[in-house]
């Protein structure tokens, strides 16, 4: 790994040594997947304390750029997406491309099922109304980001079931009405783990880093159009969210 650590100016040996690693990172040195030196090996390449290695290479653990696996040693990750997912109503494929990356989308069914009630208070429907049950898995590059069950209250939105959503955007096809169309969402967001279903759909371990997102899209006339749970592989997902100053 090129460059050294220096002594005489005043930046925290730990964080010279943190941005060595980036810079390796970055510059292909070690490309995703690959092992890093072992402690010992960064000990004697820099003549640093191992208190100063463990401190940075935590850092780069916590910002989800190395995993740390027991007995094998530690690895560089695939770069986190960063999404808009959070502050603006777009497709997921506009998210994707923005971020230089290839989307594509497996359809895993599309039903017409019973609301039920937990459906229902989401959408703010009688428990016994039908609604259709859109289930998806999005990906980047060919690998898994998320999966996503949509709920669409059958009464508006009847004539989607004849749209191929593998292809088509669901928030342009619900554009096409001012019944159906968009307009205000909101967003719950929870940190779990991977279930059982995460590991086969996402190729993830059980109970990895899983952020669950929960959304309610309202019309014009603020009536619950949709209703969708997404879940997200933490390991490759980040979201960006912009703060307006606060005004009284």
């Amino acid at each position: 790994m090129p460059n050294t650590i220096d002594r005489t100016v005043p930046i925290p040996l730990y964080f010279q040594l943190k941005q060595l690693l980036l810079n390796a990172i970055k510059d292909g040195t070690y490309p995703p997947g690959s092992m890093i030196p072992t402690e010992n090996e960064l000990v004697e390449m820099y003549s640093i304390s191992r208190t100063t290695v463990r401190q940075a290479i935590s850092e780069l653990v916590q910002e989800g750029r190395l995993n740390r696996v027991k007995s094998k040693g530690t690895f560089v990750m695939d770069p986190k997406i960063s999404q808009a997912f959070l502050s603006k109503i777009e497709p997921f494929n506009v998210q994707i491309r923005r971020e230089g990356h290839v989307p594509s989308t497996e359809v895993l069914s599309f039903t017409t099922k019973n609301a039920g009630d937990f459906v229902s208070s989401n959408l703010g429907i009688d428990a016994s109304e039908d609604v259709l049950c859109l289930q998806r898995r999005r990906f980047a590059d060919d690998v898994p980001i998320v999966t996503i069950d949509t709920y669409l209250p059958d009464k508006f939105c009847h004539h989607l079931l004849k749209i191929d959503f593998s292809t088509k955007s669901l928030y342009d096809e619900l554009s096409t009405s001012d019944r159906t169309r968009v307009v205000r969402i909101q967003r719950r967001v929870e940190a779990t783990s991977a279930a059982r279903q995460d590991v086969k759909q996402l190729d993830i371990s059980l109970k990895a880093p899983i952020l669950q997102i929960f959304s309610i899209g309202f019309n014009a006339y603020d009536e619950a159009i949709e209703f969708s749970i997404a879940r997200y592989r933490g390991d490759r997902s980040s979201f960006t969210i912009d703060i307006a100053p606060y005004s009284s």
